[in-house]
């Protein structure tokens, strides 16, 4: 099929507000392609263009981009372009790192392409496709187009971490995955926000550890880690790998936190070792690890996650005792109160509070795991900064914070060191979309940890909130743009403050 029919489909789905169009134009689309058109279609659609788990990168600047696009450069022969072509581009663009290479690659594909297709091409350059194809839009268009339970494919899309190969197995072999495939991670569960109050019934309580969390996949003689974004990060910590070396077969989940004497490093210091690729070993004596688990998802063949919580932690603690995270059962929040302050002291975020016959389920944020922290966090993406003044000339570094769904909340210059102030201005200038006189706009992609002491009602941003003394805590960089907090969070917290003061009627 041309790729300029999913750049038509594109601009469908970005005339319409209306989620049900949305999945009915998407959805007719899938029914239209052939097998082998499916998983590059979905991909280019989302502005994924390589699924999660992969470990290819575009990794092209603003300024490359632009250098192809004033090249000059003129095919020698015209052709229609395919889908499956300009998904060959990319890919091609993918296999090097020669900058020049690259920019002769994006040349040929842009001056091959009608206009209506150069955009979402570039589009696809910046990862942002801004026509309302979320995720979840998208995978109910390929349960539409299939014919399956939405919820199954959702969970078949967790499982897998790949949305090309769900839409695939839905579409041409009507067959979801149910199961984990070792070595094939999984997407996380994730925990709603509560608070003490909200522990009702007996329920286990956990350090909510300031560490990364990650997934290791062990058989007799293979052992691979994975990272929340579902990175093989295996190279980066062998000192990881070589404690969970007698384990069983298996699929486990937990932290590794960056100590020194018994206490958390900040958690800039743990990304570091993720980053790692070269004198690892110097690493692991630098910024050493203590791995912490609190999951067991498949054993010995079996797949775990629809066994409840106590028989997870059951069979974990039979092999992994001395990893276990530190955890009281209770319903009683005098006693959960000190155990709270206890995880605080050691240098950790809080609590996690689980019910006790919860069951995991791949990729969602439910009410039956909830994360319990004494300060309001929200995980923010910027997607913008201004030049700075003063002692900050020269940086990026008052940079503006959007929600999930790309709704601006705030502006923030606190939290960075100045090497940090350095580095965020050299990694955000190679995600430059755009810039004025004082702005630089960036592809979403760094994701951060603010704190903030109220959420107040603002007419000044896009979500029609501010927050009130905003500050950066973490980089996450293990987080993705699509794990920052929703708008309806936002709003959720900004309702909660009423909880405790009055409100006033604006």
């Amino acid at each position: 099929m041309r790729f300029l029919e999913l750049a038509r489909t594109c601009e469908q789905v970005a005339s319409t507000t209306k989620r049900l169009k949305k999945i009915l134009y998407l959805s007719e689309f899938l029914k239209s392609l052939e097998p082998k058109e499916i998983s590059p279609a979905v991909l280019l659609i989302t502005g994924q263009v390589f699924p999660e788990s992969s470990d290819k990168t575009l990794d092209v600047s603003w300024k490359t981009i632009q250098k192809a696009l004033h090249s000059g450069q003129e095919p020698l022969f015209h052709k229609e372009l395919s889908i499956t072509d300009v998904y060959h581009y990319f890919q091609e663009i993918s296999k090097t790192s020669q900058r020049k290479k690259k920019e002769r690659i994006i040349s040929s594909l842009l001056t091959q392409a009608a206009e209506r297709e150069k955009t979402y091409i570039l589009k696809n350059f910046f990862g942002e496709m801004r026509i309302g194809a979320s995720e979840g839009i998208v995978l109910e268009a390929i349960a539409k187009a299939s014919g399956l339970p939405k919820e199954d494919v959702k969970r078949s899309h967790a499982l897998l971490g790949d949305l090309g190969e769900t839409a695939v197995r839905a579409l041409t072999q009507k067959v979801l995955l149910t199961d984990i495939i070792l070595f094939q991670p999984i997407k996380p569960m994730l925990a709603q926000m509560g608070y003490l109050l909200n522990i009702s019934e007996e329920m286990a309580l956990e350090y909510k550890l300031d560490g990364a969390r990650i997934q290791i996949h062990k058989t007799t003689d293979i052992t691979k880690i994975f990272s929340r974004r579902l990175t093989d990060v295996t190279n980066s910590l062998p000192d990881i790998t070589a404690l969970v070396q007698d384990f069983p077969e298996s699929v486990t989940e937990g932290e590794v936190v960056a100590e020194k004497k018994g206490k958390p490093l900040p958690f800039q210091e743990l990304l570091r070792r993720f980053r790692r690729i070269h004198d690892i070993e110097a690493s692991t004596e630098e910024i050493p690890l203590k791995l912490y688990l609190f999951d067991c998802l498949y054993l010995k063949g079996k797949t775990l996650l629809n066994c409840d919580y106590t028989e997870r932690t059951g069979l974990l603690s039979e092999f992994a005792q001395p990893f276990s995270v530190k955890r009281i059962i209770t319903d009683n929040i005098k006693e959960a109160e000190p155990f709270l302050n206890e995880a605080l002291k050691a240098g950790h975020e809080g609590l996690m509070a689980k019910h006790l016959d919860s069951v995991y389920i791949p990729g969602k944020r439910d009410k039956s795991w909830l994360k319990i922290k004494p300060v309001e966090m929200l995980d923010l993406v910027i997607v913008a900064a201004e030049w700075g003044h003063g002692r900050r000339k020269g940086w990026l570094s008052n940079y503006h914070l959007a929600t999930k769904e790309g709704n601006v909340i705030g502006k923030t210059f606190k939290g960075l060191t100045d090497q940090q102030f350095q580095e965020m201005t050299e990694r955000l200038l190679t995600l430059k979309v755009d810039e004025d006189l004082y702005t630089v706009y960036v592809r979403p992609h760094v994701v951060v940890e603010v704190a903030y002491n109220e959420i107040q009602k603002s007419p000044t941003y896009s979500s029609g909130y501010a927050l009130r003394f905003a500050r950066i805590k973490n980089i996450r960089d293990d987080k993705s743009p699509e794990d920052a907090d929703t708008l309806e969070r936002v709003q959720t917290l900004y309702e909660n403050q009423f909880k405790y003061k009055a409100k006033r009627k604006i």
